[in-house]
């Protein structure tokens, strides 16, 4: 009975009304957070206003009483793919991988990206409405290295770039070229696209996240968006392997250490 009289008296409905508006601004904006990354994006706003942080629980309670809970789908159980992909450091490996976008009118969009392994961040991107061929992932790789390390001829270090076996990445004049600038082509296991899993996580990300929100009706649309898009999930979305930081939240606090 103490521990229920106790548990009653950290309850405090008036402040969850205040908070309310708080959450239900975070979740108009962004329908497919859960309630952990909509708590990220509660205490970054209650941080700018010198109030208190709130934790995930209490957040949970509020949305749940309000309906504002995402509803719960079952797991499959998949096997974990991405445990050497991770990377302790920045710019040590870099992933890609490609993917298209059928808009509400039938136009199709073909989109390539490259994402850092340790900072999570999308470091470059290509978008098509004819596909992706080896010269468009050449020009990838070639801004993802002028991105990080600005106009150089050649890379201090040699950075790992993994992809899946797709003949846009396979192409002997791509990986001749990603060579002389000393990225290293690095292609998963045939048959097994999981082994790039940290790429893969991410294109189901983007569609969750801004393609099924925005549901674009026509490439001209979808394409103006994706800078903004891209933009967006490097400075604000709360990434659970970055301890609910940001990508570009992350590099600046590692970068501070």
């Amino acid at each position: 009975m103490e521990k229920n009289c106790s548990r009653a008296s950290r309850v405090h409905p008036e402040e969850d009304e205040l908070l309310l508006p708080y959450i239900k601004k975070i979740v108009d904006k962004r329908a497919s957070y859960g309630y952990r990354r909509v708590t990220t994006l509660l205490n970054r706003q209650l941080k700018q206003e010198n109030k208190n942080k709130v934790n995930h629980k209490r957040v949970y309670r509020i949305m749940k009483k309000n309906g504002l809970l995402l509803p719960a789908y079952g797991k499959k159980p998949t096997r974990l793919h991405d445990g050497k992909i991770i990377t302790l450091h920045s710019n040590t490996r870099w992933c890609s991988d490609s993917f298209s976008v059928q808009c509400a009118n039938g136009d199709r969009v073909f989109i390539a990206f490259s994402m850092d392994t340790c900072d999570r961040e999308i470091l470059s991107y290509i978008a098509s409405t004819v596909g992706i061929d080896g010269a468009a992932i050449r020009d990838l790789i070639l801004e993802s290295v002028e991105y990080r390390f600005g106009k150089i001829n050649q890379l201090p270090k040699t950075i790992q770039w993994l992809s899946d076996n797709g003949p846009c990445y396979v192409a002997r004049e791509t990986v001749s070229f990603a060579r002389e600038l000393g990225v290293d082509v690095c292609t998963t296991p045939a048959y097994s696209p999981e082994s790039n899993g940290m790429a893969e996580a991410f294109v189901k990300t983007f569609k969750r996240d801004y393609i099924a929100f925005y549901d674009p009706m026509n490439a001209e649309s979808l394409m103006k968006n994706l800078p903004i898009w891209f933009e967006d999930y490097n400075n604000f979305a709360p990434h659970k392997g970055l301890n609910r930081m940001a990508p570009r939240e992350f590099r600046l606090a590692i970068s501070a250490n």
